[in-house]
């Protein structure tokens, strides 16, 4: 997949290009039926797939302060579109400048003789151009007139609830981890770097992996969970908590992400690791003494490892 931050030239690298329009954050199952059904048009006539989106969020630009946290960073985001038969991803710098374009002179000056777009798919409430205004009924207008095809993709719905970013949100925020993995087609995941922590892991016979992911990024509510690891290419099965550590009174701003990996044997000190969410054991909690503390992890451990079939199994696997 080829990526671009501005759509000068394209129009020249690309006959027949077929544009998915949209933000995309957590690339949820609504954004990939959009995607998906792109794909498959692009490929029957002999097209190229394209999504157009923006980083940073609109929202940490126009109104900072409301900016929500994001489900993906854009190397996961490119990630997953890539693995969906995305071919070209036009990632452009949301600025103040850019939030000025009007709606009509985004469809004439970037979309038709920027891009040159032949198709648009977009969702069925898709807005665009200065504060919105833009909607997919002025795109099918428009499209009369400079001559592409546009595409509105009705919303998916789980249980009876449309799938958002939104509401994946708040159930993240929540602790939901497993309901969120249904809305959003996979688990939860942060990954990053493991950084040196304060060791107590180690001195509780529990030795973890402290994950430092990048700023902005969503962090699922504080608790236990039991999560997959990835590590350089092998998957793992732990336990993870996020939180404070309230029973050592640490004075914590951002919650620690702390994840113990069954029966690993190494150092992953300076390794870049990715982490997913898969079932919230319990809630982060203060106890009386480190013995309970002790006790309450080594519940935990058991209670992930039952969760994969029990004490007797093998817990690194492809």
């Amino acid at each position: 997949m080829k990526v671009y931050e501005t759509w000068e030239g394209m129009r020249n690298q690309y006959a027949n290009l077929m544009v998915g329009l949209g933000n995309f954050d957590g690339v949820h199952l609504g954004h990939r039926q959009l995607i998906c059904k792109m794909v498959t048009a692009a490929r029957e006539r002999k097209a190229t797939p394209a999504v157009f989106t923006f980083h940073p969020h609109p929202l940490a630009v126009l109104d900072p302060e409301h900016a929500p946290p994001l489900l993906l960073t854009p190397h996961a985001k490119e990630k997953i579109m890539c693995r969906l038969g995305v071919e070209v991803l036009l990632r452009v710098p949301f600025t103040a400048e850019f939030a000025r374009i009007g709606p009509r002179e985004f469809i004439e000056e970037v979309l038709f003789r920027g891009l040159g777009v032949k198709t648009v798919f977009v969702g069925y409430n898709y807005t665009f151009g200065y504060r919105g205004e833009g909607t997919p009924e002025l795109l099918k207008e428009y499209s009369r007139k400079y001559g592409f095809e546009v595409h509105v993709v009705p919303p998916v719905t789980v249980d009876g609830q449309v799938v958002s970013s939104t509401l994946i949100r708040s159930l993240l925020l929540a602790g939901e981890v497993t309901k969120a993995a249904r809305f959003m087609g996979y688990y939860p995941f942060v990954e990053g770097q493991v950084v040196t922590g304060d060791r107590r892991g180690s001195t509780l016979g529990f030795p973890t992996a402290n994950l430092n992911p990048e700023e902005g990024l969503l962090i699922p509510a504080n608790g236990v969970y039991s999560v997959e690891v990835e590590v350089d290419g092998d998957r793992f099965l732990g336990v993870a908590n996020i939180g404070t550590k309230p029973t050592f009174n640490a004075k914590n701003v951002r919650p620690n992400i702390e994840v113990h990996l069954l029966d690993f044997q190494g150092d992953l000190y300076g390794r870049w690791i990715l982490v997913r969410f898969r079932r919230r054991l319990r809630e982060e909690r203060r106890f009386a003494s480190v013995a309970e503390l002790v006790a309450q992890i080594q519940k935990d451990i058991h209670q992930a490892r039952m969760e994969y079939g029990g004490e007797q199994r093998s817990y690194k696997y492809k």
